[in-house]
């Protein structure tokens, strides 16, 4: 089950886009205080020769679904590197396979993937924004960087999502016990 719904993410969507610049520079900052390895690779990006413009996309999407993450009302660990490169490592191996694939092939592959991932919202979402931006393509080595950047933190936070289990089922039995007596 996904952690953070669509009506979550359509909502952070709104509220990000009604930000001023100053209010997504605090959100910025809100990001490198808690999750400071997710701000790491987009600032990364740019030694990959992506344009501010580019990067800009990856950023938004990130701030994005930092606002859905915090609207879960979950509490989410913060996502290191370790758990970056674990998933880079399945992110890569998904893209190597679909790369030896015919165009129809890749379709199917692709929307297979979205439909099976665990975050299916937020896959389509960047995969929607890539369209928008003409980069789904990926004609350069910096477009390729921001692909499997923005997948990337796609699949962290699939990851690293709080379980939905109840305060109580979280209890220990003999302090769940104690409660009723």
């Amino acid at each position: 089950m996904s952690a953070i719904s669509s009506r979550l993410l359509v909502a952070a969507v709104v509220r990000v886009e009604r930000m001023s610049f100053s209010e997504r520079e605090r959100l910025a900052e809100e990001v490198y205080a808690r999750q400071p390895n997710l701000l790491a690779s987009v600032v990364v990006l740019q030694r990959f020769a992506a344009t501010l413009e580019q990067m800009e996309l990856v950023l938004n999407l990130l701030l994005i679904f930092y606002e859905a993450m915090k609207a879960s009302g979950k509490r989410w660990p913060v996502i290191s590197e370790d758990m970056q490169d674990r998933c880079m490592q399945r992110v890569s191996a998904r893209v190597r396979f679909i790369e030896g694939l015919t165009p129809q092939q890749q379709t199917q592959a692709t929307a297979q993937a979205v439909t099976t991932h665990p975050e299916q919202q937020l896959l389509a979402y960047v995969f929607g924004k890539f369209k928008e931006h003409g980069l789904l393509g990926i004609e350069t080595e910096a477009e390729k960087m921001l692909m499997l950047a923005a997948l990337n933190m796609v699949e962290c936070i699939a990851e690293a999502a709080p379980t939905t289990e109840s305060a109580c089922a979280r209890q220990s039995p003999s302090r769940a016990r104690g409660k009723g007596q």
